[in-house]
């Protein structure tokens, strides 16, 4: 619960600011009450589209180094709240209707309607981009020869087996985007493949970054990416993420500061969420979850390209990607019941104290329990069984 004490604080904060926005506009009460009840409703479903996006935060989490992952948790947090959804949507109106950004943040606070107009006018080159990119993410993880474990064996093994064929996961991603382009004509196409590929070129830039800062190899001698290519990585996965609950608000309403007050609260519970999963080592507790969130991530990123000519309900977008993880989160429950000497031998993970150290190599023997391993508990170097 101390993980999301922020979280809550916030939501107080954005449910009281969005009653005040209500009740300045109508000078009633009720009008207060709509207005942050409308909040509520924004929270709760940015929060259900972006499950997925908490577990895989925590897995590059995880590796980042103390400062890095800090200003992720800080900076990251301001880029989330105020860059994508203010600053974001209004960047967007002043090049769709060409005009200087000040006169979009005037459109977009004083004229409601033409905003929303202009911003869900934009939905074609949104949804290119954004899908593009999460699919990429997506593919990537399971285009892998190297996992250990699969949760789905006859789709992750074949899989699997694309890694072998250099830049796959491009390759399939594009071939992707390209089918769908015939899905529209015209202007909405060439702005739909432009959109698309661009997503593809940002995706494999970031990547190169990452590669180009390079890592540094861990007391257990594994090679972590840079705290600076993480950072950027989740900052691009966020905004990809984020597209959709953007667009989303607003079949719910076209007011930017309602809207930007609403996702806030969800974007704060997601970086709650996946503090949540680092402190407590429950990726390597439960094993599938991390799977479960990349297949997540592919249903969300074929819902936003195929948003182009078949419209998806938000509520069906954010139960979908919430029933997948659930399934994964059953299926290694019961994995771990069925086969708990697995988890003897390999539960082996990072983990962060409520002081902030690092435990690396970290037994996680249980939900509240983080247990240090020595290297040198076998003669190979390698932790040794645990005993409580």
């Amino acid at each position: 619960m101390k993980n999301f004490t922020g979280s809550l604080a916030f939501t107080v904060f954005a449910l009281i600011a969005a009653g005040l926005v209500g009740y300045s506009e109508s000078g009633l009460l009720s009008g207060a009450l709509s207005m942050a009840f409308l909040a509520l409703v924004l929270g709760v479903m940015e929060t259900s589209l972006s499950l997925d996006n908490a577990v895989v935060n925590a897995t590059v989490l995880k590796d980042m180094d103390e400062v890095w992952r800090r200003r992720f948790l800080t900076w990251g947090m301001l880029i989330a709240v105020f860059g994508m959804r203010i600053i974001f949507p209004i960047l967007i109106v002043s090049f769709s209707a060409f005009v200087w950004p000040w006169e979009a943040a005037r459109i977009a606070v004083t004229e409601h309607e033409l905003y929303e107009q202009i911003v869900t006018g934009a939905h074609v080159g949104i949804s290119g981009f954004g899908g593009a990119f999460l699919m990429l993410v997506g593919l990537s993880f399971f285009f892998d020869d190297e996992r250990e474990h699969h949760w789905l064996g006859f789709i992750e093994g074949p899989l699997s087996a694309f890694a072998k064929i250099p830049y796959s996961p491009y390759i399939a991603t594009v071939a992707i985007v390209a089918g769908l382009s015939f899905l529209v004509h015209g202007h909405e196409q060439q702005t739909f493949l432009i959109a698309g590929l661009a997503g593809v070129v940002v995706y494999f830039l970031v990547q190169w970054f990452g590669d180009l800062v390079g890592g540094e190899e861990d007391a257990t001698g594994a090679v972590v990416r840079s705290g600076a290519g993480a950072f950027l990585y989740l900052e691009v996965l966020d905004a990809s993420f984020s597209f959709d609950g953007v667009i989303g608000a607003f079949a719910i309403t076209n007011n930017i500061i309602l809207i930007a007050l609403g996702l806030g609260i969800g974007a704060f519970f997601v970086r709650s969420m996946t503090i949540a999963l680092v402190k407590g080592g429950h990726l390597a507790e439960f094993r599938f979850l991390e799977p479960g969130a990349f297949y997540a991530i592919i249903a969300l990123g074929m819902i936003m390209l195929l948003s182009i000519r078949i419209e998806t309900p938000e509520v069906v977008t954010g139960l979908l990607g919430a029933a997948i993880l659930a399934l994964s989160l059953w299926a290694s429950v019961r994995h771990r019941k069925r086969f708990p000497h697995e988890y003897e031998e390999s539960g082996e993970a990072e983990a962060i104290l409520p002081t902030g150290q690092v435990i690396v190599g970290a037994h996680t023997a249980g939900a509240d329990t983080v247990e240090p391993t020595s290297p040198a508990a076998s003669p190979t170097g390698n932790p040794g069984p645990q005993t409580a």
